[in-house]
């Protein structure tokens, strides 16, 4: 009897256990931190390091607030936008559901983790994608309008493509493959911040006056940041603690060495000198590129990915900023954009067995999956880049979207903040 009441009593930990993973539940918890780390301080470091000495502290400002704004946004109402029910029909569109959190309960279970870790998870990817787009206009738009624009935008563009790819939309239904972020992220922000760039218009005196980064030691440990943070990024997107999330962050470390490298190596040839803006840029270039790839893909698919993501995103920066004078400031689309689009497109190459990649099944067509990726590319280009335009122009309606010359000579600091970064 003693025996039968124990049983008893053990049985609802026993069908607990079976459906909680405690360690894939601890490692997506640490992946949340490590891609939260990404925002900040990773990339407010990396950018403010970028731009000249008058405007660091809007940098960090606007990466720190846009946290905040999401963060409250995501928990309110984009959560369910992304990844709630829409019903039948509308579904294959958007997500409805699980306002204010409301149908979210201390038991609801997400797979083989809480919902509520899941929620954090996907909220830091939410937060990261327009942090991004500040690149595209830093030193020139208004702090208002930074915010208004990045809350627009998360409604409109990123919870609609977020549920499109992971959310059980269309993309998801015609096969379309992005692991970590390729459309979702890289290319939404890299369109984004193109679209800002030439609708602000060009820094006074760019491309004629020479605009150095003021710090690169910033910008190098920020950098560092983001290829740590960029583990939870990928590894984390397996969603599990598992063969696929090893391979996820192997292959995303073997591509951002190779961006690197590259990037390097067209430098010292062009140049006679390899740069340290250069090599983190590389990096970066690699670990955007392989994003979409990075839980498809073997370690072959993550070394050619990365080498190519280096020299391709390497010509274009050049391309856009030399040949069409786009002052997108920080290279967020030719390095994110170009990269998300490139990755996005081998990864229907790279995938096959054939070049080392992880597919299952004998009857896989990279042509037809490189016809599916293109589709989603499109899709994610069209609709970004048009919603884009019309919130910035409804932006520039209510708010003004760049602040005068004047205050962009004595700089966004002591005009918007009334503060200096150095004290010297």
């Amino acid at each position: 009897m003693r025996f039968l009441v124990t049983i008893i009593c053990l049985f609802p930990f026993s069908v607990l256990a079976d459906e909680l993973d405690k360690g894939d539940t601890a490692w997506i918890i640490t992946s949340t931190a490590l891609v939260l780390f990404m925002t900040l301080p990773g990339l407010a470091l990396f950018y403010s390091g970028l731009v000249r000495v008058k405007n660091v502290l809007s940098v960090l400002m606007q990466c720190f607030a846009i946290a905040c704004m999401v963060s409250m946004m995501w928990m309110i109402g984009v959560y369910g936008l992304s990844f709630g029910d829409g019903g039948e029909g509308l579904n294959k569109i958007i997500g409805l559901g699980n306002f204010m959190m409301l149908d979210m309960k201390l038991e609801s279970m997400s797979g083989s983790i809480p919902e509520v870790v899941f929620f954090m998870f996907q909220m830091t990817f939410a937060i990261i994608t327009p942090a991004l787009i500040v690149g595209g206009f830093a030193e020139r738009m208004r702090f208002s309008s930074v915010l208004l624009f990045s809350a627009i935008w998360l409604v409109v563009v990123y919870a609609p493509v977020c549920h499109w790819v992971w959310g059980g939309g269309w993309l998801a239904d015609i096969g379309f493959m992005d692991f970590a972020g390729g459309a979702v992220v890289h290319i939404n922000a890299g369109i984004a911040a193109l679209v800002a760039a030439m609708m602000l218009g060009n820094r006074r005196g760019f491309p004629e006056t020479p605009m150095m980064p003021h710090n690169m030691t910033l910008t190098v440990t920020g950098a560092s940041m983001l290829w740590v943070g960029w583990f939870g990024f990928n590894a984390g997107s397996a969603l599990a603690a598992d063969n696929n999330a090893g391979m996820a962050m192997a292959v995303t470390h073997i591509s951002a060495a190779a961006g690197s490298l590259a990037w390097m190596a067209c430098e010292w040839i062009k140049y006679g000198k390899p740069s340290v803006l250069g090599i983190v840029t590389g990096m970066v270039a690699g670990l955007g590129t392989i994003t979409p790839a990075s839980g498809f893909v073997g370690p072959m698919g993550g070394l050619f990915i990365g080498l190519i993501a280096g020299v391709v995103c390497y010509i274009c920066t050049h391309y856009i900023k030399r040949v069409l004078k786009i002052d997108d400031s920080l290279d967020v689309f030719p390095v994110h954009g170009v990269g998300g689009i490139l990755g996005t497109l081998l990864t229907a190459v790279f995938y096959a067995k054939s070049f080392g990649g992880l597919q299952t099944g004998d009857d896989y067509s990279i042509i037809s999956q490189f016809g599916v990726q293109m589709v989603g590319v499109v899709a994610t280009i069209a609709w970004c880049g048009v919603s884009s335009f019309i919130i910035l122009k409804l932006v520039d309606k209510i708010t003004g979207l760049r602040v005068d010359e004047e205050q962009e000579t004595e700089g966004l600091d002591i005009v918007l903040h009334n503060e200096k970064g150095y004290n010297i």
